[in-house]
């Protein structure tokens, strides 16, 4: 009789960090967490979204903004990718790629140093909250058009970003391309953080029966801008397995893939969909079934 072969397993840390206004300083804050993460035995890490720049001034974000090519950020994470041997998720940077637009772009590079995919964020933020918060994403940055999954050895990875995390659609179509992991760095805004954070992480965690791993901006930052933090791990099933309050630091989590097979075998949403049309009142009266209940009435 053959054996199945376990499923496999891995360590995932997220770092929780406050972006500064100071490239520089923000790879350096980075890179000690990642190294930390490195040190208790992380196989991936990921970082926040926009993790080497948060500003809010325009001309300085488009000043200090680079492009992919040749940027210093990159080649630095690259580096410290290869010289620790894991698999580094850089959750967004912003990169210039025209002369009024950055991309919000997600890269995950593997243990040799390689760039094996990239993602650019797909929803902008375009929201004005009650209290006054006002964000026009749209304004700086260019959205991207495709959904990403990459290979790790241990599954597949849906890569997104932030608000995506409200259209649920996108992450269905993940699970369907075959992701068991989904990633969901973010700078979430405390309004928004305190009342749907953790009830979208286990949501999408729950409809699609992945792993969902949301490394986060946290704290008060230089620009004036304030994070939830909150950094998040929820299992297929929707259980929360590890959070951070508001503190920089790490997340770390042992990831058994198995959960993902278990979660889906227990309830298969992901092969039960089926075509379906809206239509309004009027027309849903008109239907076989109302034609019976009158003929019952008469």
């Amino acid at each position: 009789m053959t054996e199945t072969a376990p499923a496999p397993r891995f360590r995932a840390a997220l770092v929780q960090m406050t972006t500064s206004r100071s490239v520089e300083g923000n790879l350096r804050a980075a890179s000690d967490l990642i190294r930390d993460a490195a040190r208790q035995g992380a196989e991936y890490v990921q970082t926040p979204e926009v993790t080497t720049l948060m500003e809010l001034d325009r001309a300085k974000l488009f000043v200090d903004t680079r492009p992919e090519e040749g940027n210093p950020a990159i080649a630095h994470f690259r580096a410290l990718a290869r010289e620790l041997k894991i698999w580094l998720h850089i959750g967004s940077m912003g990169i210039a790629v025209a002369a009024d637009k950055l991309a919000n772009r997600a890269f995950l590079i593997d243990p040799t140093g390689r760039l094996v995919a990239r993602y650019d964020k797909i929803h902008m933020f375009d929201v004005k909250l009650p209290g006054g918060e006002t964000y026009r994403e749209s304004r700086n940055y260019r959205r991207g058009e495709k959904a990403v999954v990459a290979d790790l050895p241990w599954g597949k990875l849906g890569i997104t970003i932030c608000y995506d995390l409200r259209f649920p659609a996108l992450y269905r179509a993940l699970a369907k391309a075959g992701a068991e992991i989904i990633a969901i760095p973010s700078a979430f805004t405390v309004k928004t953080g305190t009342a749907h954070w953790q009830a979208l992480m286990r949501a999408r965690a729950i409809e699609t029966g992945c792993w969902v791993l949301a490394a986060a901006q946290t704290g008060k930052h230089e620009c004036g801008r304030e994070t939830y933090g909150h950094s998040i791990v929820v299992a297929p099933w929707g259980e929360v397995v590890g959070e951070l309050g508001v503190e920089t630091g790490l997340l770390l989590a042992d990831i058994d893939m198995g959960a993902v097979a278990a979660a889906r075998a227990q309830v298969p949403s992901l092969t039960h969909d089926r075509p379906f049309d809206v239509i309004g009142a009027a027309e849903s009266l008109e239907s076989e079934g109302k034609a019976i209940e009158d003929s019952k009435v008469a």
